[in-house]
């Protein structure tokens, strides 16, 4: 299967401006699951459109979701019972 530039399982649009998409990076390096997440957020924010959503809304809620994986981290870290 040929993998085009906007493919949108192979080659996301939000992703493709890089040289390599986050989760590849993620894999290649052994990142843990909440660090890819933090990453592949980071990434995409400001460039993935959400139906309903103007561009600053959706680049919020990706910030966001990389923040709520970070708060995560942290609580695991404490030792808190509610990640």
């Amino acid at each position: 299967m040929t993998k085009s530039h906007s493919d949108p399982v192979h080659r996301p649009e939000h992703y493709a401006r890089w040289p390599i998409e986050p989760i590849t990076f993620s894999l290649r390096n052994d990142v843990e699951f909440w660090r890819g997440s933090v990453i592949k957020y980071a990434m995409r924010a400001g460039f993935k459109d959400q139906p309903g959503m103007s561009s600053e809304e959706a680049e919020i809620q990706d910030l966001e979701k990389a923040i709520r994986y970070l708060e995560m981290r942290i609580n695991q870290l404490r030792g808190e019972p509610e990640l």
